[in-house]
């Protein structure tokens, strides 16, 4: 798969439009259907994306994504797409959907066939949506086709789903709908290293600046570690507030099953399986390391 990021000529692709911010299992059916279009039709497939969150970016925000862009690229490509095509908004975003689906789309990737979710819009003012892809076909040559609305357990599956889960702790829920484990990637750093002396030391990374947060709390996790071993753990998010009385947060992870080796400056992965309970600050060590010992004890890993 080649990424491309500066607008090039890629005649006879099969396209798959969106921002896809997370891929999750809606995403994906898509991408799907894009990749066996081409694979029909003698063409190349490739998802056309945008650098910027186009909200964000015309808010001004900062973003804060379900995965990192790099992670969402590279589940796009497990699901053999050929390229990726992003586009800068800020090049974009004053285009009417016309000029958009001409001079970018058409005049650009020549496309035997575009796919959409069933929501999205494109253009000035968000004028260009599926009935304007449908009405163009002829006009232009494709063939378009939008992905229905697609549900989970009665939801609407969807980013903005999936983020409000997570915000809200409900793992589990977001986990079922992106189709793998949420999960953040750190280098290990030194902490004060007073799980030591309780006897859980932890595996602390810095959470990742643009990544969506769940609520303070403990989670039941799963490490995967530099060398490629899973392992269960136990994790805080958060401000640590019994042994410290700052505001940075930090993920700090027990990893479970005896583990005791000096991981300091690796890269591990954390996925998050389950919430267990809020942050909250103890009136001593020997009281945090009773209610940890009951984390453990008395909930059981899902999978």
């Amino acid at each position: 798969m080649q990424i491309i990021r500066k607008l090039t000529k890629i005649p006879n692709l099969s396209l798959a439009l969106g921002f896809f911010d997370g891929v999750h299992i809606a995403h994906q059916k898509l991408i799907t259907k894009t990749v066996e279009f081409a694979k029909k039709n003698n063409s190349k497939s490739a998802v056309v994306t945008l650098k910027q969150q186009p909200y964000c970016f015309l808010k001004h925000i900062e973003p804060k994504y379900i995965s990192s862009r790099e992670e969402s690229y590279e589940i796009i490509k497990k699901l053999g797409t050929d390229y990726i095509i992003e586009l800068d908004f800020n090049d974009v975003s004053k285009m009417t959907s016309v000029e958009y689906l001409r001079d970018v789309l058409v005049n650009n990737f020549s496309p035997v066939g575009i796919f959409t979710g069933f929501n999205h819009h494109f253009g000035l003012n968000r004028e260009g949506n599926c009935e304007f892809l449908k009405n163009n076909q002829q006009k232009f040559g494709y063939s378009f086709e939008s992905l229905v609305q697609q549900e989970l357990n009665g939801n609407l599956i969807s980013s903005s789903a999936i983020r409000k889960n997570l915000e809200d702790g409900k793992i589990e829920d977001a986990n079922l709908m992106l189709g793998r484990e949420f999960r953040v990637i750190g280098i290990v750093v030194e902490g004060n290293k007073i799980g030591r002396t309780i006897n859980f030391p932890t595996a602390n990374i810095n959470y990742p600046d643009n990544i969506v947060e769940p609520p303070n709390g403990v989670y039941f996790v799963k490490i995967k570690l530099q060398d490629g071993r899973k392992i269960k753990g136990i994790a805080n998010f958060g401000t640590k507030p019994t042994v410290s009385s700052g505001s940075t947060k930090i993920l700090e992870t027990h990893i479970l099953d005896g583990f005791d080796e000096d991981i300091y400056g690796q890269n591990i992965e954390v996925y998050f399986l389950k919430f267990i309970r809020p942050e909250q600050k103890f009136d001593n060590l020997d009281a945090l390391k009773e209610q940890i010992q009951k984390d453990i004890s008395l909930v059981v890993f899902p999978g």
